[in-house]
């Protein structure tokens, strides 16, 4: 991927040197995350926790707030905290330009770097669940240890891999700001588990196609794409589909408690926003096949 040189964003705040928010929180309803069912996978493999009985406490109510320690900018000799930069700045070009063609303005979320633990308005935030979106505070969440966790126990390597879990991650503001989360936030209390699940499917394909508007928009502007990456890409999706992880980690796949979706869905929808680089075609609560 070509980043090096690309502007970085001034909403990166480094909280990785104050020793993690403290408290005994857990992360509820009010987050969405890349990362949730990877702590799932990696808490099986570890500690012989049942994946799907974190998952459950991860789909649940909503959490306490805590708060926030102080957080500055990370250091400009960091390349993992500068890459990062560099693509949270090009998710902000490429959605302040889509929001400003339907005469609306783009308010850019922020990206706490953490390590360990974190405070956050929707409770507190463990390494472990990977990367994640908090629509309370409008920030997203991210150990750059889930990095290592992508490429050595999940197999995704790659920059463009990483920067696809950003992208994502983003995704879920640009869905909040979209009037998406609300809608489906109103509607959970009057639906099933098997539902809520469902209906969680579609909240994340719909963001993994929003990464795939991004990198199209991207890559028309600013060509940052080398031989490799959308593979890359493809193969983060398809590594952390619901039916991959918990076949690797419980040998059987219980598709009534996916949260995420298949790793053929989560490739197919990033490949139609990649591919068409529209907004209108990543309505998956529309789509009777998903």
């Amino acid at each position: 991927m070509r980043w090096e040189g690309n502007r970085e964003s001034d909403n990166v705040e480094d909280a990785r040197g104050t020793g993690g928010g403290g408290g005994g929180f857990h992360l509820g309803g009010g987050s969405l995350s890349i990362g949730s069912i990877v702590i799932a996978v990696i808490a099986g493999w570890i500690f012989g926790i049942n994946p799907l009985q974190i998952l459950g406490l991860m789909s649940g109510g909503g959490a306490p707030t805590a708060e926030q320690v102080p957080a500055g900018k990370p250091p400009a000799d960091d390349p993992a905290a500068r890459f990062v930069s560099v693509v949270l700045g090009d998710t902000e070009d490429v959605w302040r330009a889509k929001f400003k063609q339907n005469g609306q303005a783009y308010r850019e979320p922020k990206l706490r770097l953490f390590r360990g633990s974190t405070a956050t308005a929707c409770g507190q935030g463990q390494a472990a669940m990977g990367p994640f979106y908090c629509p309370t505070d409008e920030r997203v969440y991210i150990d750059l240890s889930f990095y290592d966790t992508l490429r050595s126990r999940l197999g995704a390597p790659g920059d463009f891999a990483q920067a696809y879990v950003i992208a994502h991650e983003v995704a879920h503001h640009v869905q909040k700001l979209m009037g998406v989360h609300d809608r489906v936030e109103s509607m959970r209390g009057r639906l099933s588990e098997a539902q809520n699940n469902a209906l969680s499917v579609r909240v994340e394909l719909q963001a993994d196609c929003l990464a795939g508007v991004w990198a199209h928009d991207a890559q028309a502007a600013r060509q940052i794409l080398e031989q490799g990456d959308v593979e890359e890409a493809l193969r983060a999706a398809s590594q952390i589909g619901d039916d991959t992880l918990q076949r690797r980690s419980r040998g059987t796949i219980v598709p009534e408690s996916f949260t995420h979706g298949t790793s053929a869905q989560r490739v197919g929808w990033f490949k139609r926003g990649l591919q068409t680089g529209s907004v209108a075609q990543c309505d998956t609560f529309a789509a009777r096949d998903l």
